[in-house]
């Protein structure tokens, strides 16, 4: 009876050997990160009647563990948002330098023979003058009166400053301011004609043979935006 009594003792006891070497093998076996929980002989962990886990060590519980604790997913990373990269300014384009262009415009207006007012064609080209000479930088406009050889040299002056006064006072009237038309008078004194020509005297022969002595030359010089 002793005897009995004695190997159910050692069949106990190795029966309690056995169970805890495969409970230590199992907890051997298991993740690092799952605190050493006991589990049973399938791999389950062993609960408590309160239906936690059973720990084998101290510490705080898992993050998780299936059949445990609630799963509680990994927080994922979110890269920061990207700082939008910074717009350029805006850069105006510099503005083309502007061109300017050197003109020379002039007219010749005719008069008749002892006469010192304009003739309608005259009055033509002095209008279009105007308007070439509309914009433009100038310093002045030169008008120079000139007469024919025929009358004495005394009248001829004057009947060639009376013809540079008229043209004079014509562009005023268009606008041209009075100070900047500069005048000069030269009688017979400078011809176009030459020398030998028109030799008849007093007749209409002569007076037609001396017509373009019987003028006023206009000219202007100056500078214009050119054109692009």
């Amino acid at each position: 009876m002793r005897t009995e009594f004695s190997m159910k003792q050692l069949g106990l006891a190795a029966a309690c050997a056995l169970a805890l070497g495969v409970l230590s093998g199992t907890a051997a076996a298991q993740q690092p990160d799952e605190k050493t929980i006991v589990t049973d002989t399938s791999g389950s962990p062993v609960k408590s009647t309160s239906g936690e886990c059973v720990h084998s060590a101290f510490g705080p519980r898992p993050l998780w563990t299936w059949g445990c604790h609630p799963y509680v997913p990994m927080a994922l990373y979110v890269a920061p948002a990207s700082t939008p990269a910074a717009t350029p300014p805006v850069v105006m384009a510099a503005a083309p330098l502007a061109v300017y262009e050197k003109v020379v415009f002039d007219a010749n207006i005719l008069f008749d023979s002892d006469q010192a007012v304009l003739r309608p064609s005259g009055q033509a080209k002095l209008d279009q003058f105007v308007d070439k000479i509309h914009g433009l930088d100038t310093q002045s406009i030169v008008a120079v009166g000139y007469a024919d050889r025929m009358g004495t040299d005394v009248s001829n002056q004057t009947l060639s400053r009376a013809r540079v006064d008229t043209v004079r006072t014509y562009l005023v009237t268009k606008g041209v301011a009075w100070d900047r038309v500069q005048t000069s008078a030269k009688g017979e004194s400078q011809p176009t004609t030459y020398a030998g020509e028109c030799k008849d005297a007093n007749n209409a022969k002569n007076v037609a043979c001396m017509q373009p002595d019987r003028h006023v030359f206009i000219e202007v010089s100056g500078t214009r935006l050119a054109k692009q």
